[in-house]
């Protein structure tokens, strides 16, 4: 044995340390990489629910400890936002219409046998998680458009904003929400190995074709596994991302603490997402329908803790939403108000016949509080995409300016 390695009861690991070798067999454990760092407390806890005891690399640890060690002492971080949304929107839509075509192009290559291009991974999650740092709203609002035909690659995309949206609100620190983002992208890349028949088809699954499509998590695993510097936590989640905290989830059945953090979390950005959208054997579920089942199905499917912090990071009406106001006239909800969620700011684009304004009109729901707006301005409803003939591609598209 190495001098580097020390034996260690499970009792005393702390995060930060690297475990590098178990008193079993590594194929006995949901282990999938044979050495990893513990970089939370449900990494040990994962550890102590198979283990007695492990081997320690203690050099790695001297190594690693410092950068590991700083951004656990801090504990969360508080984001503020940097830039106002009309900014944000005007400086990230380019990157956000290119990030899809790459998207689609990265999927399509895998799906012709092709290699997993990791820098273009990189540098579209990087692009998402700088303009998430300065001003979350913008990306989650363009998340909300939605092409049936383009799927699989839009709900990649848009697990990637979401999930470092919510990062955000858990205070992650950038280097975890680049890795958390880079777990959102490629979490459904096993797909591309489902055949297009099954994974299409608008009627319901056999039993047969059920257990292809579940195998994606197996495809996606070994696709990763074989790409060459990419962070490990992205092959646990695309393994692990239909895992259930009651066990009831598959591949591998994993339960509570054997379910990684990062894998718990795109399970459930990965389920609104695909709640939220038009597929191909359904229809689109409202946001508010979508955070509901969550909400119902915490401590079950989802992990509680995490399925009401997604709720706060949400909210009621997420940007992006079409809501219909008591006074009959319809908007866009442009940006949340954090102090007072249920009073977003929005662009009015209807009238109270649901007829097209010649102008819209940018609104602060807020100011009915503050008793300078009308009562009738309160929310009444949410819409899905396209409701009155509004599409928030179009908007996109055309060049959307908010007038502050």
């Amino acid at each position: 044995m190495a001098s580097s390695l020390q034996k260690m009861y499970v009792s005393d690991l702390r995060v930060g340390m690297y475990v590098a070798k178990l008193d079993r067999d590594w194929l006995e454990t949901p282990f999938i990489l044979q050495g990893f760092m513990l970089e939370s407390q449900e990494d040990v806890d994962i550890v102590a629910e198979y283990c007695s005891y492990v081997y320690v690399d203690t050099v790695f640890k001297a190594l690693n400890s410092t950068a590991t060690g700083t951004a656990r002492a801090k504990g969360p971080i508080q984001y503020q936002n940097t830039t106002r949304i009309d900014e944000e929107h005007r400086k990230i839509v380019g990157a956000f219409c290119q990030a899809r075509t790459l998207t689609k192009s990265l999927l399509d290559d895998i799906r012709l046998g092709g290699a997993i291009n990791t820098d273009h991974a990189k540098q579209m999650v990087s692009d998402c998680v700088q303009s998430v740092i300065r001003h979350p709203d913008a990306l989650m609002w363009m998340a909300k458009i939605r092409s049936e035909s383009e799927y699989t690659a839009e709900h990649c995309l848009n697990v990637c904003i979401l999930a470092v949206a919510f990062g955000r609100v858990l205070g992650m620190t950038e280097e975890e929400l680049h890795k958390l983002g880079m777990c959102g992208l490629l979490h459904d890349v096993g797909k591309m190995k489902v055949p297009p028949d099954i994974l299409n088809k608008p009627a319901s699954l056999t039993l047969g074709e059920m257990r292809s499509m579940m195998a994606h998590t197996i495809h996606g695993r070994n696709l990763l596994l074989s790409t060459d510097g990419i962070y490990n936590g992205v092959i646990d989640v695309a393994y692990s991302h239909h895992e259930r905290v009651d066990g009831k989830g598959y591949p591998r059945k994993l339960a509570g603490a054997s379910i990684s953090l990062f894998s718990k979390i795109i399970a459930i950005v990965d389920a609104y997402d695909a709640m939220t959208a038009d597929r191909c054997y359904q229809s689109a579920k409202t946001s508010t329908e979508a955070l509901k089942i969550i909400y119902q199905d915490r401590g079950s499917h989802f992990d509680e803790r995490l399925a009401l912090k997604f709720l706060q990071t949400v909210g009621l009406y997420p940007p992006g939403s079409i809501v219909e106001l008591h006074s009959g006239q319809v908007a866009i909800v442009v940006e949340t108000n954090h102090k007072l969620r249920h009073l977003p700011k929005v662009l009015l684009v209807r009238d109270a016949n649901k007829k097209p304004l010649e102008k819209e009109l940018f609104m602060d729901l807020s100011q009915i509080e503050e008793g300078t707006l009308a009562q009738e301005y309160l929310i009444k409803q949410v819409w899905k995409d396209r409701s009155f003939g509004i599409s928030l591609r179009k908007y996109i598209e055309q060049g959307l300016v908010l007038n502050r």
